[in-house]
């Protein structure tokens, strides 16, 4: 029977050999490959940590002891190690999430799945059990690319100023966090890695010590716990202990009785303590350590032999983007580019092959990105900073006082906008469009395919005194959605075909061919319907409003969190210019979303084009036993808003 079946929570670790737990780690790293190949999910990060993983469940007492993820993508050991062993779901609906999830277990804590915020968690627990008069322990777990976040060092600046106050920081060191970790930090751990001339004698110190009788192990362990002297002349961590904090380390990060050991004297000490640990991200499967771009961060379903796809994707929005943003490079020399460590998934990759003195990676720190976006377009340049939509939520701040503020020419491409889905609640894009809204100035575009991408992103980047915004969706674009007319800076869509039609649907962003159909299904009930995509859903186009009062009601359609978005903004526009028109607002409900596919959680939250247009023929069936329908106005009533 392999080892891992008969593992279904922490404390059977403690029964195996040595030798039992090398043959777990191959076991895991087996399961990995054929489960992840499967399904899709962050198979590097999880290849590399499985070895420390072992570790910390067999020195801590979890769920007693808390172990907290950073980011919590390199989890997956961990929710084998703690019975859940069934990935045949893996971010599907009703499987397993991709991140902890306190719903699925005792032993998760940290469902954010962000970057650098784990220290944090970890200063507050730390301080709760010290009031609470607790004997368990925090552990947190946090990469190196997680250190470049300002966040994780607001954290060490609190943490370290407890000098007795237990908290073990077990840095998880692959030199990477998508692409390999850029910037100070990076420099530093480096040459802690390569000053190995402190870990070559202890390794030969422990080889005769452990031929000593008696005296050999406590005698290793003070030499390898001492934090002055001679530990301080070979290997250089004095950045650490300088903030007191205790070091310990470099330590092998697949050697489990290295981990082992100094995990239990960190564990033992009174204070913070930092345990640095080397590991290797897609340890152990080829084609992720072939694949220099992520090392396998994160993956579709793949053939586990080879690493290939299992199916060729199309184009996908991310691509547009990276395309046109080179062939922008070639046109304008004062465009430059700004990613927060994910050159790769952002679509930057072609610009920085092409461009290099002309693209910043500033690491997990999406605040200084904007600050430095600020800087940069105030010395003369225009800088596109490209982030997923739910992490530009991290540097609301600094759009709003940084750039907008000193009226910036800065852009800002949102990836990922809108349901995103299998990730969970923490990656869902549903927040940019509403959270925006209140900045003055900043112009918002939305594009509904490949061709808007390109059409308004060079639009964006023209803007030179105010912050521009271009966002869109996750996957692969659909083929292109022809305007039919323009009212304003309005596409139409869809032409009534009637001077008095019934509804304006207001179609945003990568939802134009649902829009479609919703009023394919409402001309069916004899129905008639405007479509028009406002391209820039912020300003409100100033034709919005006139053409809103030509039609009976206003239906607007957005992959945003209906508090405060298109919907709303729409609505404030329209009684600013005294349209009493009822306005009906489809969008995300406010909640966080389970993990599912899009067209799953869509469907849950009732964004599809039958659920709308059921609803919108209600409504007008509505103002039908209301109104006369010859009338050449329409009563004033109050707007139903739902």
């Amino acid at each position: 029977m392999p080892l891992l079946t008969r593992i279904t929570g922490p404390r059977d670790l403690d029964r195996l050999s040595p030798e039992q737990l090398d043959q777990l780690a191959e076991e895991i790293r087996t399961f990995l490959v054929e489960a992840v190949s499967k399904t899709g999910g962050h198979l590097g990060p999880n290849l590399g940590v499985v070895e420390l993983t072992i570790a910390l469940h067999r020195v801590f007492d979890s769920p007693k002891d808390k172990v907290l993820w950073d980011t919590g993508h390199q989890s997956y050991v961990h929710k084998l190690l703690t019975g859940r062993q069934d990935f045949s779901k893996l971010k599907m609906k009703g499987g397993l999430s991709g991140y902890p999830s306190q719903a699925e277990s005792e032993h998760d804590v940290i469902e954010n799945s962000h970057a650098s915020t784990v220290l944090g968690w970890a200063d507050g627990l730390a301080k709760a059990n010290q009031l609470r008069k607790r004997d368990s322990h925090v552990v947190a777990v946090i990469g190196d690319g997680a250190l470049t976040g300002g966040m994780a060092w607001e954290a060490l600046n609190n943490i370290a100023e407890a000098k007795d106050r237990p908290l073990v920081i077990v840095v998880n060191d692959n030199e990477r966090s998508y692409a390999p970790t850029i910037g100070g930090l990076a420099n530093h751990l480096a040459t802690l890695r390569t000053t190995d001339g402190y870990e070559r004698f202890l390794t030969r110190t422990k080889e005769i010590l452990d031929r000593t009788p008696v005296v050999g192990k406590p005698l290793y362990e003070t030499l390898h716990g001492a934090k002055k002297g001679l530990k301080d002349f070979i290997a250089p961590q004095g950045m650490f202990e300088d903030l007191g904090l205790k070091y310990v380390g470099p330590i092998d990060g697949h050697d489990i009785e290295a981990l082992e050991s100094a995990l239990a004297r960190a564990k033992r000490f009174g204070g913070p303590v930092i345990v640095h640990c080397l590991t290797e991200k897609g340890r152990g499967y080829q084609p992720a350590l072939q694949d220099e771009a992520d090392r396998f961060h994160g993956i579709g379903p793949i053939h586990p032999d080879t690493g290939l796809p299992i199916k060729a994707s199309g184009a996908d929005w991310t691509s547009v983007f990276g395309d046109e943003m080179v062939r922008l490079g070639k046109e304008r020399e004062d465009i430059v580019a700004i990613t927060a460590a994910m050159l790769q998934p952002v679509g930057l990759k072609k610009f920085a092959d092409a461009f290099p003195d002309r693209i910043y990676d500033v690491g997990i720190a999406e605040q200084h990105a904007a600050v430095s976006a600020a800087g940069l377009a105030t010395g003369g340049v225009h800088p596109v900073f490209a982030v997923y939509a739910t992490f530009l939520n991290r540097a609301f701040d600094q759009v709003l006082m940084d750039v907008a503020l000193h009226k910036c020419g800065v852009t800002f491409v949102l990836d990922r906008a809108g349901v995103t889905g299998t990730d969970g609640a923490s990656h869902n894009g549903m927040w940019d469009m509403s959270i925006l809204q209140v900045v003055p100035g900043l112009r918002l575009a939305a594009p509904r395919d490949a061709d808007q991408v390109r059409a308004q992103l060079r639009e964006a980047v023209e803007v030179k005194d105010a912050p521009t915004v271009v966002r869109f969706s996750k996957g692969a674009v659909g083929p292109a959605v022809a305007a039919v007319g323009r009212v304003g800076g309005m596409d139409v869509l869809r032409e009534p075909g009637t001077d008095t039609p019934d509804v304006l649907l207001v179609s945003v962003g990568a939802l134009a061919p649902m829009c479609l159909e919703i009023a394919g299904l409402l001309d069916k009930q004899g129905i008639t319907t405007t479509v028009v995509d406002p391209r820039w859903v912020k300003p409100v186009d100033e034709a919005m409003a006139p053409l809103a009062e030509r039609h009976r009601v206003v239906v607007t359609v957005e992959d945003n969190s209906r508090v405060g978005g298109v919907g709303s903004a729409i609505a404030q526009a329209l009684r600013d210019a005294g349209v009493d028109v009822p306005l009906r607002d489809f969008g995300i409900p406010p909640r966080f979303l389970d993990h599912a596919s899009r067209a799953e959680v869509m469907a849950e939250i009732g964004l599809t084009a039958p659920d709308i247009a059921r609803q919108v023929t209600g409504l007008v069936s509505k103002l039908d036993g209301r109104f006369d329908r010859t009338a050449a106005e329409v009563d004033s009533v109050e707007p139903a808003r739902d």
